[in-house]
């Protein structure tokens, strides 16, 4: 069976999405350490409380439509259609554009009411106004990615997440003299500047990308009408969009949560900040800087399996669905692998901070959210966007209860295991609804157990080897040290026991 869907591989744009994931992860967490060491736990749980409004607007504004985008276009290019591709692009920018304008003006004006009345802290009002500058850029910038992105053009895409990421890193650099001395409100602000000027010229250069491609395009005049093209826009997007804004909306009731009910356990509102921004702002971004190839992989499903699904090549999109999976499980039982061996030393090492309990905990998660990754991915691809819209609402419904009932009696660990039985229930319900519309049958053994054994194994010979000899080394060495034979035996063990064969991991690199 061939990996791949088409001449223009997935794994060839989902490695363009990767190194492009690495080296913004990389730079995202250069700026993360800085960022932690300028203003503290409680300054990060400050910054993570303006990140919701940012994703909802976000959500509201563009997400649906980006990803319909992609879909529609990729449909598009494999029946020819160059002139339903262009109005596809055009009429997505004029709605996402009237959304944004439309929620920069609110959010601009009602700063105030949103901090104090919402979020319940006041010292963010002044980034949300310096935010609504990011929503146009944003949004219209989103959607020419996803335009390229159903065109399967990697390139174009990845090089805005690189570009955009530098100009936070170098704005904040820039501005961290100056205004992190002033206080956490504007060590805040400071940081969402950044994010308005990434977006911003990230804009510009998917713009000029978009021009240059045109001129090269075939004229061809669009068989679908406006109102065609708005109908087949509205219908997929509209569930998309819905399940971003359920999903922002209750992140967002979460974040405000959870400080709050930890001060009912018996936190000071400083430290309650504090165990939040260990949580948000440093422990998961660490849990998932492995997963770039991941996310990488999961958009790149979207267009490929729906061009496919255009021609009707069912038995290949079965194919690079089943291998898309048991890739994905061999990367997440890697990842939680690193977590669950060196918890306090990685938090130590990265933050100067020990994070040991929340990265053991939450490395058991990830075979689960890396999964769901790849899942959403697919289920975007074949068109099941109601069904994770409900899914996603059941997950975060689960959280919130944990979050509102059990924190204030057990604290964090309340907290982690609401995201933890979340995960497992919505796991299940994704392998189900797979199975129900595709071919690919469950595979437990080779999706869970045979990477799960690969795991325990490689873990317990490292952590042994670590603790009586590599420890020697110092932390920082012995754990790099450590690590490299860690990797190294995992990937042994899961091609002994026949996760994946040679031959797939030749194919999957392009090798004959």
């Amino acid at each position: 069976m061939s990996f791949t869907l088409t001449k223009k591989t997935l794994i060839a744009g989902a490695l363009t999405l990767t190194a492009a994931n690495i080296i913004t992860r990389l730079i995202g967490f250069a700026y993360r350490i800085f960022m932690a060491g300028a203003i503290g736990p409680e300054g990060m749980g400050l910054y993570q409380l303006i990140m919701p409004i940012y994703s909802l607007a976000w959500a509201i504004s563009c997400s649906g439509i980006t990803t319909t985008l992609s879909r529609l276009v990729a449909a598009e290019q494999a029946k020819g259609e160059y002139g339903n591709m262009r109005r596809l692009l055009r009429l997505s920018l004029f709605i996402t554009t009237g959304i944004s304008l439309a929620l920069t003006v609110v959010l601009f004006f009602f700063a105030d009411f949103i901090g104090t009345g919402i979020m319940n802290d006041g010292r963010i009002a002044l980034s949300l106004r310096i935010l609504s500058g990011a929503i146009v850029f944003m949004a219209a910038g989103s959607c020419i990615r996803g335009y390229f992105l159903g065109l399967q053009k990697t390139t174009v895409p990845a090089v805005s997440q690189v570009v955009e990421q530098l100009a936070r890193m170098t704005i904040i650099l820039m501005l961290a003299g100056t205004f992190i001395p002033r206080g956490l409100e504007y060590a805040a602000a400071a940081a969402v500047i950044g994010i308005v000027a990434g977006e911003a010229l990230s804009f510009v250069y998917v713009y000029i990308a978009y021009r240059r491609h045109k001129s090269k395009m075939p004229t061809k005049p669009p068989m679908m009408t406006q109102n065609q093209v708005l109908f087949a826009i509205l219908a997929m997007a509209a569930p998309l969009t819905l399940n971003r804004i359920s999903s922002s909306f209750l992140s967002a009731v979460e974040n405000v949560l959870i400080p709050a009910r930890l001060q009912l356990w018996g936190h000071t509102p400083e430290e309650a900040m504090a165990v939040f921004g260990k949580i948000t702002g440093m422990a998961m971004p660490l849990i998932f800087f492995p997963s770039a190839m991941l996310t990488a992989l999961s958009i790149t499903l979207v267009p490929s399996i729906s061009e496919a699904m255009a021609l009707g090549h069912m038995r290949r999109i079965n194919s690079t669905i089943s291998k898309s999976i048991v890739f994905t499980s061999i990367i997440a039982f890697g990842a939680g692998l690193i977590f669950v061996v060196f918890p306090h030393e990685i938090g130590r090492i990265v933050y100067r901070q020990d994070l040991g309990y929340m990265l053991l905990v939450l490395g058991l998660m990830c075979p689960f959210w890396y999964l769901n990754i790849t899942f959403n991915g697919v289920l975007n691809g074949l068109g099941e966007q109601v069904f994770i819209f409900r899914n996603s609402l059941l997950a975060s419904l689960i959280n919130i209860a944990f979050v509102y009932f059990l924190v204030p009696i057990y604290g964090v660990s309340a907290f982690l295991a609401g995201w933890f039985v979340g995960l497992i229930i919505i796991t299940f319900f994704d392998i189900r609804r797979i199975k129900r519309v595709t071919d690919v049958a469950p595979q437990i053994l080779r999706w869970f157990a045979k990477p799960a054994l690969a795991a325990a194994a490689s873990g317990l010979i490292v952590n042994f080897l670590h603790n009586q000899y590599f420890h020697a080394l110092g932390e920082v060495w012995g754990v790099v040290f450590s690590l490299f034979l860690l990797m190294g035996l995992y990937g042994v063990f899961v091609i002994l026991l026949g996760t994946i064969a040679i031959g797939d991991i030749k194919q999957m690199l392009g090798i004959k």
